[in-house]
């Protein structure tokens, strides 16, 4: 069970992402991607993995040390349900980059492979987009 819902963790959160990155201009992912309850999903396995092993994921986040994590980490339920908390925040991380990047006028060529990137890497994929940011200036963007 715990790997079914390890794997359905990022399956719940992969129309959001596939969206973003192919239909960017679509008013349906506009409205989507606005949405904070996109990760309530993903929320809800991340408490079904962590309840069982709250005591362990308590240890690690009250007083955290590489050992006490490293631990947590060693539990099934314990990775995956960090596995799920990641895929969450990185989901929330997406949906403000795609609305940034809507507001700031840049390209969807450029953001789709940025955000498959956030995808994988998502301290990557958001200091290179904090960078375009920086040097972008806000042009309107018409919606559709």
């Amino acid at each position: 069970m715990t790997g079914f819902l390890f794997e359905l963790s990022f399956f719940l959160a992969a129309p959001v992402w596939l969206l973003m990155i192919f239909a960017p201009g679509w008013r349906g992912t506009e409205r989507l991607a606005a949405s904070p309850l996109t990760a309530v999903p993903i929320l809800a396995v991340y408490l079904t993995l962590a309840l069982p092993v709250l005591p362990e994921l308590w240890a690690a986040v009250s007083n955290p040390d590489i050992d006490t994590f490293r631990d947590l980490m060693a539990l099934a339920n314990g990775a995956g349900a960090i596995w799920a908390q990641v895929i969450a925040w990185d989901l929330l991380l997406g949906q403000w980059m795609y609305r940034e990047a809507r507001r700031l006028g840049l390209s969807p060529l450029l953001m789709g492979p940025l955000l498959v990137l956030t995808i994988l890497l998502s301290p990557i994929g958001l200091l290179v987009f904090l960078g375009l940011r920086a040097a972008r200036k806000p042009t309107p963007v018409p919606v559709r």
